[in-house]
């Protein structure tokens, strides 16, 4: 007759000799007792509000290639005119919105980053100023202002950003170029037909 994995199983523990098996009573208890405390459910609601939060913002990467505090930065998707990028890297285009990210550490700049490009497309906003600091004399130099810089290109909706001029904060912020909202082509689409019409 062929062993079975229960039969090895049991096999072993009675090996041991001082293994007994948990009453039916014990073993509800143990059940309940690992459900109810509080801290293996906080546990748990953690862990899957990480994993939701990692499945709606996609911005990550552990590792950040690290920027110095009077670096400029710099991006520029494919497609972008490069008289449009120039216009972004003057500061010639008014800023419809800002995001501060000073005081925020890595996971709520992180967060709040994600959020604010949501909240510009939701408003048709085209042109952002992200301020976050150069990040001079601290032990992790420009450490914001490097994650700014890995964090931008990920997101879809921006297609060049720069640091800013000194009006506008210098090396610690960043003027971001957002494409159009779904709404705004269509408006544009249809402004443009309008016109081109006998």
């Amino acid at each position: 007759m062929e062993k079975t994995d229960l039969d090895e199983f049991h096999g072993a523990m009675g090996a041991l000799g001082d293994v007994k098996p948990l009453a039916p009573k014990q073993r509800e208890s143990a059940l309940k007792k690992d459900t109810a405390d509080p801290l293996n459910q906080r546990a748990r609601r953690e862990a899957a509000t990480a994993q939701t939060y990692r499945e709606l913002n996609p911005l990550g990467g552990e590792y950040v290639e690290p920027v110095e505090p009077h670096d400029p930065i710099e991006f520029k998707r494919d497609g972008v005119q490069n008289g449009v990028y120039r216009n972004l890297r003057l500061g010639k285009y008014t800023i419809d919105a800002r995001l501060d990210l000073h005081h925020h550490t890595v996971d709520m700049a992180r967060s709040a980053l994600y959020q604010f490009v949501r909240d510009c497309m939701e408003a048709d906003v085209r042109c952002a100023l992200v301020t976050h600091g150069k990040g001079e004399g601290r032990k992790t130099p420009a450490m914001l202002k490097s994650c700014v810089n890995a964090w931008l290109p990920q997101l879809p909706e921006v297609l060049a950003f720069h640091s800013a001029q000194k009006q506008h904060g210098g090396l610690g912020a960043t003027y971001v170029l957002l494409r159009k909202s779904e709404r705004k082509r269509q408006q544009n689409l249809e402004q443009h037909q309008r016109r081109t019409r006998p």
